[in-house]
């Protein structure tokens, strides 16, 4: 049986528009998650697709239109949950302790406040209560699935800010589970409330139960067989495994798919896979949130809009200003600084994806109206285009000099583990051991990189900061801090290994030093040509080594010795640096007389 080409049409438009929109929106400086909701409109089903539709556009239009989005959705979907496995990773539960006032204080007080407000509103209008409150709190979300992005975009994810809006996301992600709970209970079967703890409460416990117990004891076995075997595409399939199945668990359990992938996140975050499964997760996460954007924009109707501007367009413009005065109100309530405030506020004022999920639920249940649950849909989804404009209007106001939330400096970021290392060593075996060793000795923070899973698994049980990995990613070595630290120490015994890894470090941190294990003279000289600071070919150590074992025995006094060492040492690291053909003709004739 042979499959028609209509059935890969969606997937294929997609494909296309991600190689074409992402980096055209970026050569623009404009967020491609701008790009990915304009797209998704124009090839829509409100966009060609009503011209199609409509018989006022040419048949073959049809080819290249978004007309049945439960085809895309359920994948979709899955850019959501990439994205909070992604998050889950860079928190960990220890990070969520230190963020606790943020997360569970700020976060709830700017939650609470502003569904306070708009679901009074919704009272005064006349809405039943339990539309009201339905109304209040799914308002109350922002988008995750774009802020977290456009923050990264504009290099604020890292500071203050950044934190304080991650937090009161993360907030709202862990209340998704509560709300989809409410939205049941206050459906057309709320009378049954047996029932309802019975078939959703008790199934949500026993989901969330699962994926936490099960990734605590089989997780990290489980990647530890995988790295042990050295196949990145068993790497690969084992990470994606994870992510969706702790995903479809969750949502077969009744809650929300990122929750259960969130969960995951946290369990894999203090293990010595971590930054391996972000470079290996990164490139899906990315595609899966641009189709999930793409979906969002296919689903504007704009009809909607122009049958009744004033209601929809008012809704959107109402509900973005109450939320931005009710987060400014918390923020200041909570004595952080006017600019870091307003900045929140901005930001978090547009709803969210799970407000959609919220809303389109509540409506299935006929706990909220057809008719004001289907304006708030179009409001929301207007809302999260303005998402990215909020981006740039706060990336245009003033600044101050520095940051004075004392308590928030001190908190640790999503972005910046890694940071306060002074070096990094690839490759622990006995020379990087060694070195680590001399490192602690001088009081030298570091941390390590290692492709042996056993010796890594090892090394962690023993306290030390150590990760699994391939560090010849530049990926991988951002991940790990390399733009911030000091210097980077190459001690693997390969040849081809130790020249890409130096050759990835470079232009990722001009300043750092780099010091390289070589085989001999002349694969220091192209680790030299390659950035190095210093490389150390092994033969010429070993010879020097040698030299002065003998001297020492010749009776020849310790200083002299050290410090005729010391000049040949220099001789052979100036001899290795220079570039032109003497120098070359020099270190190349021994050779070949051997």
């Amino acid at each position: 049986m042979t499959s028609s080409p209509d059935h890969y049409k969606s997937i294929l438009l997609f494909l296309g528009t991600a190689a074409v929109v992402a980096p055209l929106f970026r050569r623009l400086k404009v967020s491609p998650i701008f790009g990915f909701l304009v797209a998704g409109f124009c090839f829509g089903p409100y966009g060609l697709g009503a011209l199609v539709t409509s018989g006022a556009a040419p048949a073959w239009l049809s080819r290249i239109t978004l007309d049945n989005l439960d085809e895309i959705t359920p994948l979709a979907d899955f850019g959501v949950a990439f994205l909070l496995f992604m998050i889950g990773l860079e928190l960990s539960f220890e990070r969520l302790l230190h963020l606790r006032r943020l997360v569970f204080g700020f976060g709830a007080a700017q939650v609470f406040s502003s569904a306070l407000v708009l679901g009074g509103l919704a009272l005064a209008l006349h809405h039943s209560p339990a539309s009201a409150l339905i109304l209040g709190l799914a308002l109350a979300m922002s988008s995750t699935a774009i802020v977290i992005p456009v923050l990264a975009d504009r290099k604020r994810l890292g500071t203050t800010t950044g934190r304080t809006i991650f937090s009161v996301l993360l907030f709202q992600d862990l209340m998704v589970a509560p709300l989809l709970f409410l939205v049941t209970i206050l459906g057309a079967h709320h009378d049954r409330f047996d029932a309802v703890l019975l078939y959703t409460v008790l199934p949500a416990c026993l989901g969330i139960g699962a994926v936490a117990l099960i990734g605590r004891l089989v997780l990290r076995p489980l990647f530890h067989l995988v790295a042990a075997a050295g196949l990145p595409e068993s790497f690969m399939a084992a990470c994606l495994f994870v992510v969706i199945g702790t995903s479809v668990v969750s949502a077969v359990s009744g809650l929300s798919m990122g929750l259960g992938a969130l969960i995951a996140g946290l369990l894999l975050a203090e293990t010595e896979y971590r930054r391996q499964i972000e470079v290996t997760i990164e490139p899906f996460q990315g595609l899966l949130l641009g189709l999930f954007f793409l979906s969002v924009g296919a689903g504007l109707d704009l009809s909607l809009i122009f049958s009744s501007p004033l209601r929809t367009l008012g809704l959107a413009a109402g509900f973005i200003a109450i939320k931005a005065i009710a987060t400014y109100a918390a923020g200041r309530l909570f004595r952080f600084s006017p600019a870091v405030t307003l900045e929140t506020a901005l930001m978090l004022a547009p709803g969210g994806e799970f407000a959609l999920v919220v809303i389109a639920s509540a409506i299935a249940s006929r706990a909220l109206g057809a008719q004001i649950g289907g304006d708030a849909l179009v409001a929301v989804t207007l809302s999260m285009f303005v998402v990215p404009l909020m981006g740039i209007l706060v990336s245009r106001l003033p600044r101050p000099k520095a940051e004075t939330d004392a308590e928030l400096a001190q908190l640790p970021s999503p972005q910046e583990e890694g940071a306060a290392s002074k070096a990094i060593i690839v490759g622990y075996g006995r020379v990087g051991q060694l070195v680590g060793e001399m490192l602690k000795a001088h009081a030298i923070d570091f941390i390590a990189i290692e492709t042996g899973a056993t010796l890594v698994k090892q090394l962690r049980q023993q306290g030390l900061e150590i990760y699994w990995g391939d560090a010849s990613r530049p990926e991988f070595l951002a991940r790990c801090g390399i733009a911030n630290a000091r210097a980077l120490i190459v001690t693997v015994g390969g040849s081809q290994a130790s020249e890409e890894i130096v050759a990835a470090a470079r232009p990722l941190n001009a300043d750092l030093t780099i010091v390289a294990r070589a085989r001999d003279a002349e694969h220091a000289r192209t680790l030299y040509e390659l950035g190095v600071t210093d490389a150390v070919p092994e033969t010429v150590e070993a010879s020097l080594q040698l030299s002065e074992a003998a001297l020492v025995d010749l009776g020849i006094p310790m200083g002299l010795v050290i410090a005729s060492i010391h000049a040949k040492r220099d001789e052979y690291r100036k001899a290795l640096q220079l570039a032109d053909g003497k120098a070359r003709r020099e270190f190349r004739a021994p050779r070949h007389r051997r």
